[in-house]
């Protein structure tokens, strides 16, 4: 019964400094992206590493190619 007087403080040390350390995760944008890094490996160019306007610009070009050759596919449109 006397190791239970040492063990209840040390269960709420324990849980103060897991809360601790999931709010600092919390706070550091630890749990931003989740998926990114396991779909980043699925892909050959690197476009995580782009900036946003990079992204946006290769992502109209992508379009932009698409219906072109959606065009040369169908010329009766």
């Amino acid at each position: 019964m006397t190791i239970l007087y040492l063990l209840i403080p040390l269960s709420l040390v324990l849980l103060g400094l897991a809360l601790w350390a999931f709010f600092w995760a919390v706070k550091n944008d630890q749990f931003e992206d989740l998926e990114g890094p396991a779909h980043r490996i699925l892909f050959d160019d690197d476009e995580n590493d782009l900036t946003p306007e990079a992204r946006e610009q290769r992502r109209k070009a992508a379009e932009r190619n698409a219906a072109a050759s959606d065009d040369d596919k169908h010329p009766d449109r």
